[in-house]
């Protein structure tokens, strides 16, 4: 059990507070709350991969926040989703270790695209999408609560995608 270094602990720990408030994020069919608990999530996972040391998804999550504070601010708005969409692959190849960086650079594209010209079940669709990219760079990284929380996000979005189709279909909208 080498691996048990305070710094891995500590990774482990940040990982599941950034599941809990996913949790909590994804589940609300209010897009607004979702947005904000986003952000405080996507500054835990990037210390956590800071501290696993996988600096390409570290970079991305970080950029993540601003990402969804533009996006917020702005949605649909080509040239701003444009300039988060090259800093993402800037941060990229920047920080690149190699090919176990393409899950994190896929997950930043997607989540972008999806935050700024998506709402509703389309924007967590292609949401859910991002987290099975996230999964994978969280296996890579080594991360338990990670990789536990984007599965948990992953299923969440199913599960709130149907809630909001059915709520849409009761109402008759």
């Amino acid at each position: 059990m080498e691996d048990l270094t305070l710094r891995w602990l500590l990774g482990q720990a940040v990982s599941f507070t950034a599941l809990a408030l996913c949790i909590v994020a994804f589940s609300s069919k209010r897009d607004d709350r979702l947005f904000v608990i986003l952000v405080f999530a996507n500054v835990a996972f990037a210390a956590q991969f800071a501290l696993f040391q996988s600096w390409v998804a570290s970079g991305i999550s970080a950029l993540i926040v601003l990402r969804i504070v533009l996006a917020r601010r702005y949605p649909r708005h080509t040239g701003i989703m444009a300039t988060v969409l090259i800093a993402t692959l800037a941060i990229a190849a920047l920080t690149w270790s190699g090919p176990e960086d393409i899950p994190a650079l896929a997950a930043g594209l997607l989540g972008t695209y999806g935050m700024f010209m998506l709402r509703g079940i389309a924007m967590r669709a292609l949401l859910a999408s991002a987290a099975f990219c996230w999964i994978i760079s969280n296996l890579l990284a080594g991360s338990i609560g990670g990789t536990i929380a984007e599965t948990l996000i992953f299923l969440t979005n199913v599960v709130t995608m149907w809630r909001l189709k059915r709520d849409a279909v009761l109402h008759g909208v």
